[in-house]
């Protein structure tokens, strides 16, 4: 097997662990989406699925069965079909499923519903990942009622279904040195890409062509988009999610940009702002500047045995500290926080868990209480203030939204910021896009 089926190898192995020699774990491969007529959305295979088997195709479905003699993971995946391989391209197929993705048995997905319950029985759990697929999860409760309505026969069928995304998430939060490497290559290209945006920015420009220059260089690296790409001029960027991406980007303003490529399965996510003539207005940088405090302090609080919400109270605090200062609220600032009234400027976390999916999987919270930091852990730093118009506050703030978000791994000694190349001091913009 090559490098990457022994990565994913080790990963069924710990898994096997966890289930134990009485449970069988069932996973599908993500169904292809109609996008309209005869044409899909561009596939992307479920992450846990990714995660263990390292399979790019959809009809497929893993099947881990510890201590089956005969070979522990089992593949259903496509047949080779010379007619259908003319229009959509090569198919593994059954032998390149065994000696390129490490299956010890591979069988075609038609055949599932003969093969399938055969492995069950007599296995008392089966993990699979309830409610992610409707119409799987049905197939599955009718392969194991059949084994039960056989119980007379001597058939033992599971008793149990249990969350396979429990123990899959947890394994999924630590990251290895391997996908570790992989999301540093990933934070690095988007990181070049905000930053060679500085050279192009100008009033004028619509916000798509902004975000055609980031699809450009996320593609010629061999990547796509994470997400769809946030291009927001303006008030626009007081819209946390707004995707439109179709508006000028007029002198004066500021344009926040939140993208990220995916490479080889892990997403990065990079938020800066930046003024669109290249010098902000008073307003612009006292509201940077603060968002930037802010994230400086939730950055300090980024490391192992600290809990997650740390970074997030750091920001909040000193947000809330300079909405008072700045006169958008009155005081005392422990009354802003206590009242929760930030939250009209700033509404949202710090932060998520960072990897294969942009918003990764894992607990926030174990036994009720914010999780420590392990090293391993990838998480984004993001804080915001984003004032719309109309807001209850001097309209010289109406229209300001910033955000600035970097991607961290949690060190044996603190944490690495996988993104800090990408400028964000005023100084540094301002004189990067004076170059131009």
């Amino acid at each position: 097997m090559t490098g990457i089926s022994d990565m994913h190898a080790a990963r069924r192995e710990q898994l096997m662990r966890e289930i134990g020699a009485s449970g069988i774990a069932v996973l599908p491969a993500s169904p292809e989406r109609p996008r309209n007529r005869d044409v899909h959305h561009p596939y992307r295979q479920d992450s846990d699925f990714l995660y263990l088997t390292g399979f790019p195709e959809p009809d497929a479905v893993a099947v881990i069965v510890p201590e089956r003699e005969a070979g522990e993971f089992i593949l259903f995946c496509r047949e080779r079909d010379p007619t259908r391989e003319a229009w959509e391209g090569r198919t593994i197929g059954q032998d390149d499923a065994v000696s390129e993705y490490g299956a010890d048995d591979a069988f075609p997905i038609s055949d599932i519903d003969e093969i399938l319950p055969g492995l069950m029985e007599g296995r008392d759990k089966v993990y699979c990942p309830m409610g992610a697929n409707p119409d799987f999860d049905q197939r599955l409760i009718g392969w194991v009622n059949a084994l039960r309505q056989r119980a007379r026969a001597g058939v033992k069928a599971p008793l149990e279904y249990v969350s396979l995304e429990h123990i899959l998430h947890e394994m999924r939060l630590i990251k290895s040195r391997e996908e570790i490497a992989v999301m540093r290559e990933a934070a690095q290209v988007t990181a070049a890409a905000h930053s060679r945006v500085l050279e192009v920015l100008r009033p004028g420009l619509f916000e798509y062509e902004i975000e055609a220059e980031l699809l450009y260089d996320f593609r010629r690296h061999g990547g796509e988009p994470a997400y769809p790409s946030i291009v927001g001029g303006g008030a626009n960027a007081c819209v946390l999610h707004y995707i439109a991406n179709r508006a000028p980007l007029n002198d004066g303003d500021l344009v926040l940009i939140d993208a990220g490529i995916e490479l080889n399965g892990y997403a990065a996510d990079i938020t800066r702002t930046w003024p669109v003539n290249g010098q902000f207005t008073a307003e612009q940088r006292a509201i940077y500047e603060l968002v930037l405090a802010a994230q400086t302090a939730a950055l300090d609080a980024v490391r192992p045995g600290v809990h997650w919400n740390a970074a997030h109270e750091a920001a909040t605090a000193v947000l809330a500290e300079g909405l008072v200062d700045l006169g958008l609220f009155g005081g005392p600032v422990e009354a802003v926080l206590e009242s929760g009234d930030y939250r009209r400027y700033f509404m949202h976390r710090t932060g998520h868990w960072l990897g294969m999916d942009v918003h990764d999987v894992g607990d926030y919270k174990v036994d009720g209480e914010w999780r420590e930091l392990e090293p391993g852990m990838a998480l984004t730093i993001e804080p915001g203030l984003y004032i719309p118009p109309g807001s209850p506050c001097d309209a010289r703030w109406h229209g300001i939204g910033v955000r600035i978000e970097d991607n961290c791994i949690v060190t044996r000694t603190g944490h690495d910021n996988l993104t800090a190349a990408t400028p964000k001091t005023v100084a540094d913009i301002e004189a990067a896009m004076a170059r131009r």
